[in-house]
């Protein structure tokens, strides 16, 4: 298998918007380079013939009859929203100006 890149650890933390130290980045790094390191091994593991499956036995999902009710009143429906306006919640902005 073709050896990687180098992990660049600035971009990740950046994408997770998290502040690292140096001794921090530098661990991290090496920690990385593990589980990679196993996914490595896990995609040499040869799965020929062996079903996909998300439980070891066949389960059916207990679903339930979809059946229309009445909706919540909104007073009901906000009773635990931090803040509200209008019937609507009120969330921090998330995206930046352009």
């Amino acid at each position: 298998m073709a050896e990687r890149p180098e992990i660049d650890i600035e971009k990740l933390a950046t994408l997770a918007r998290i502040n690292l130290t140096e001794e921090e980045k530098a661990a991290y790094t090496g920690q990385l380079k593990d589980i990679l390191g196993f996914f490595r091994q896990l995609q040499e593991i040869d799965v020929e013939g062996v079903t996909p499956m998300a439980h070891p036995f066949a389960v059916p999902a207990p679903l339930r009859e979809d059946v229309p009710g009445q909706p919540w009143a909104p007073e009901a429906a906000l009773a635990n929203a931090p803040a509200r306006r209008e019937d609507q919640v009120v969330v921090p902005k998330v995206v930046e100006d352009a």
